[in-house]
């Protein structure tokens, strides 16, 4: 059982995918917080700091969300190609509980051997 809890816990390559995700979460849920956090400061006169604050959290989420995207496929990518799903391959013996169909008393049919096809289920 240790095994499997070992197996599920994420590697740090997926905690630091996790993070950024979180990470870009949280500023675009900031944006409208700092727009209206940038209203107030220039309905009281400062309104080149209000600029400069909604403007920065546009452009903090801008580049907080392609990073988080990018670094999601780059981990995707590599959970694809390096089978951590733990697909197995069946070979002949596996399939002892299938009988082979009898003959049909076709003369048109072609038989093929087990090596040339695959079945799929």
């Amino acid at each position: 059982m240790t095994g499997w809890y070992a197996e599920r816990t994420p590697r740090r390559s997926a905690r630091a995918v996790i993070a950024v995700t979180l990470l870009a979460l949280l500023l675009v849920a900031a944006v409208p917080v700092a727009l209206l956090a940038a209203v107030i400061l220039m309905l009281l006169g400062h309104v080149v700091g209000g600029l400069a604050l909604f403007g920065g959290s546009v452009l903090a989420a801008g580049v907080a969300v392609p990073l988080a995207g990018m670094s999601g496929m780059r981990h995707l990518r590599k959970v694809l190609s390096g089978g951590g799903f733990g697909v197995v391959r069946l070979d002949g013996s596996q399939y002892a509980d299938v009988a082979e169909p009898q003959d049909s008393g076709y003369a048109n049919v072609l038989e093929l051997d087990r090596s040339e096809y695959t079945e799929v289920r």
